[in-house]
């Protein structure tokens, strides 16, 4: 089954950072936020990834194509140019890097995947700048035993963000971050049925607002209610605490 990660938006809010390179290639614990988030998924045997590239995409492309060298160690003659690794840390992973747009909003990226994902029944579908201990083959399972097109995880972080209300478990209204919200709000580590797409008008259209709101409206989206870890990395703050996490053992 594929992963789909959004690593291109211009990450305004962690300029400190993001001057030079993506959001998602900004370090925790001195490996990228990107690599962090494979690894969630990984682990739990989902290994085949579309990165959606956009703003300074090219920085992960130079990640992974030099993904070897960077995390083996190396032996260089400098009068022949013989190069000798040292080590096999690489893992089994397949990733393949689109360029979805510098400009694109996120639902326009998911978008212009839409060829690398018609022949799936369904798919993984998050955002380059969260992590959580979500279980995604139980995930997996409540999505494919309710039978709608969408299935959105959520959790109950601070009240800054978006909030979204509950019929039982389906998702009945989607409202995107009002000054005044508690409660669940969208976590990301989506599960999509391809058909979703079509919920997406143009490159311009945020995934958060008409497509998200529109599959409420039909009746098309379930939430997944995550109770335990999730972060994101909006803000310096954010990334100093899961710094702090990382150095913790945590």
């Amino acid at each position: 089954m594929k992963v789909v990660i959004l690593a291109g938006g211009l990450g305004t809010r962690l300029s400190e950072e993001t001057a030079t390179k993506p959001k998602p290639m900004v370090e925790i614990g001195s490996k990228p936020m990107l690599w962090h988030i494979m690894n969630i998924y990984a682990h739990q045997g989902f290994n085949e990834f579309i990165v959606a590239l956009g703003y300074r995409g090219e920085s992960i492309k130079e990640y992974f194509l030099n993904y070897y060298a960077i995390n083996n160690d190396l032996s260089i003659d400098l009068a022949t140019g013989q190069t000798t690794m040292h080590g096999s840390k690489a893992p089994a992973w397949k990733v393949h890097l689109v360029d979805t747009g510098h400009a694109t909003q996120t639902g326009g990226r998911l978008r212009r995947l839409r060829d690398w994902l018609k022949d799936e029944e369904c798919f993984m579908f998050t955002y380059g700048d969260g992590v959580a201990d979500v279980d995604l083959n139980k995930l997996l399972a409540f999505h494919r035993g309710h039978g709608r097109l969408a299935t959105v995880t959520t959790v109950k972080p601070p009240a800054r963000f978006g909030r979204i209300g509950f019929d039982g478990e389906r998702v009945d209204e989607f409202y995107e971050k009002p000054e005044d919200s508690e409660g669940w709000i969208n976590g990301g580590f989506f599960v999509l049925d391809p058909k979703t797409i079509d919920y997406i008008d143009g490159d311009e259209t945020p995934w958060e607002r008409d497509p998200l709101m529109r599959l409420a409206s039909a009746q098309q989206m379930m939430g997944y209610k995550h109770y335990g870890f999730w972060s994101c990395m909006d803000t310096l703050r954010e990334k100093t605490y899961l710094e702090e996490l990382w150095a913790s053992g945590q």
